[in-house]
């Protein structure tokens, strides 16, 4: 079997495996719902009885009655372990699968949007999962393992190209540290993105939001507080930015290289000075100007959402001198 050939069949071996972590995570996300909410009425069962035969409320677990219903012990967290760890097989699967690419097409694998797709996903799996080493994020998987299946999934099916060598432009080293580094800030950004929505989700909870406030949603009682989503989603986004700006300043230096000029207002370099404003703005405000809370998470979004413009809409509709590497 061509490496190549080879290499889609880890894609799709890592897709799968992500889809199966997905589930795990899933389910695990209900588990914690429904046992919040067992708890919370098991605790009115126990205070209502305890009032009923008169004695105090603290009493109600010693006084109650033995059918009354006994507290629930802690969640059984083993299909977060599942996810976690086929999370990990998924990042294996796709880093062989991003070298034997690369080794087919005699190159670095990220020339077209198909690797570029490919190799953010699994910078992305790969933060996500060396954070898990750190501190508990499982309440993140169910989402970085969702986006990361719709990005593997449109790689193949819209994005795909055959491996095959560049053109003369592109064959410098300028491919592997501009694109390498961008990629890199594409998947430390796409994690800062979940934990700001789940920011806002948590957020949107604990100010009794209607629809947020149902029963099917309480597994966001579970995860870390609004403050604490924040500080993680800022230290990634610090981290993200700062290799943002290596990115627009390595293509200057390689526009400068290629075409003999710095900057030229070509569609790709306009679109991504335009998410470095956005995200520098988010930083300046929330360090200098204290903006914190929502407005920050909301930030957050804007930026990501002018990333993946960048990524998709730039290059799908827009001609400039970036089309030349294809899709």
């Amino acid at each position: 079997m061509e490496l190549a050939n080879l290499s889609v069949l880890l894609v799709w071996g890592a897709a799968t495996a992500l889809a199966v972590a997905l589930v795990a995570f899933a389910v695990d996300l209900s588990r914690l719902s429904g046992a919040k909410v067992d708890a919370r009425d098991a605790a009115r069962t126990r205070d209502t009885v305890a009032v009923g035969t008169g004695g105090p409320v603290e009493d109600a677990p010693v006084d109650a009655p033995e059918d009354a219903p006994a507290a629930p012990g802690p969640v059984n967290r083993r299909l977060a372990g599942v996810g976690m760890s086929v999370t990990w097989l998924a990042t294996a699967l796709l880093l062989v699968a991003i070298v034997l690419r690369g080794i087919a097409a005699g190159r670095a694998p990220w020339a077209n949007m198909y690797e570029f797709a490919l190799v953010g996903t699994f910078v992305a799996v790969a933060v996500f999962a060396a954070v898990s080493t750190r501190r508990d994020v499982r309440f993140l998987g169910a989402f970085v393992t969702g986006i990361s299946v719709l990005f593997l999934v449109l790689a193949q099916q819209q994005f795909f190209v055959a491996a095959t060598g560049v053109q003369p432009a592109l064959q410098k080293y300028w491919l592997v540290i501009h694109v390498g580094v961008a990629i890199c800030a594409t998947g430390i950004f796409t994690v800062a993105f979940v934990t700001s929505v789940l920011q806002l989700l948590r957020d949107g909870r604990d100010n009794g939001s209607v629809m947020l406030g149902s029963r099917h949603w309480g597994w966001l009682d579970h995860t870390p507080a609004p403050s604490a989503l924040e500080s993680l989603s800022f230290r990634l986004n610090s981290v993200a930015f700062v290799l943002w700006t290596f990115t627009l300043i390595g293509g200057a230096i390689w526009a400068e290289d290629a075409w003999g000029r710095y900057w030229g207002w070509d569609p790709k370099e306009v679109w991504t000075f335009i998410a470095w404003v956005v995200y520098a703005a988010y930083l300046h405000a929330r360090t200098t100007r204290g903006w914190s809370g929502t407005r920050a998470a909301w930030f957050v979004v804007a930026g990501y959402a002018c990333v993946l413009f960048n990524f998709t809409g730039v290059n799908l509709i827009f001609n400039g001198k970036h089309s030349y590497s294809g899709l």
